[in-house]
Parts: structure tokens; C-alpha cells; sequence
């Protein structure tokens, strides 16, 4: 895991609800999984957002959500 996977991580972890927080872990290292392979794209990462989304507390949901999609419109950026 590289330094900005486990800054996401610490963010991500500290806003999901508590009895979710092993399926928020799992879904990280899979995203992860898939960042080093190169399977990363924006059809799986709309897939993960909307997962993720569950695992949140209500009072992170949109904070959480705007982080993301920061990350997905960085992501587009670098097809491009």
C-alpha cells in the first residue's frame, strides 16, 4: 500500500459505520488489488462508490462522496 492508499484508508475507515467496517476494509484492499494491477477503471470504480456509500455514516456520506469523485475526475484526467 502506497502512502496515499493508506492516507485514503485512515479517511475512508474513520467515517464508516463501525459494524461495516471489516466490509469497508475488504472493499479497500480489493481497490487497492486493483490499482496495482492495472483493472482500476471508472466502470469499477463506480461500482465501489456506490458500495462504499453504504458503509458510511450519514454524517460523511456527502463529504466522502465529493472526495471521491475528485478522485474519479482525476482519474478521466489521466486517460485523457
Amino acid at each position: 500500500m502506497n502512502p496515499g492508499q493508506e492516507k485514503f484508508k485512515v479517511y475512508i475507515l474513520e467515517r464508516v459505520q463501525k459494524e461495516r467496517r471489516a466490509e469497508a476494509e475488504d472493499l479497500l484492499r480489493e481497490s487497492f488489488s486493483k490499482q496495482y494491477d492495472g483493472t482500476f477503471d471508472q466502470a469499477y470504480l463506480n461500482r465501489f462508490m456506490e458500495k462504499m456509500k453504504s458503509f458510511l455514516q450519514l454524517e460523511h456520506a456527502a463529504e466522502v462522496e465529493q472526495t471521491m469523485n475528485e478522485f474519479a475526475a482525476k482519474l478521466n484526467r489521466k486517460k485523457d
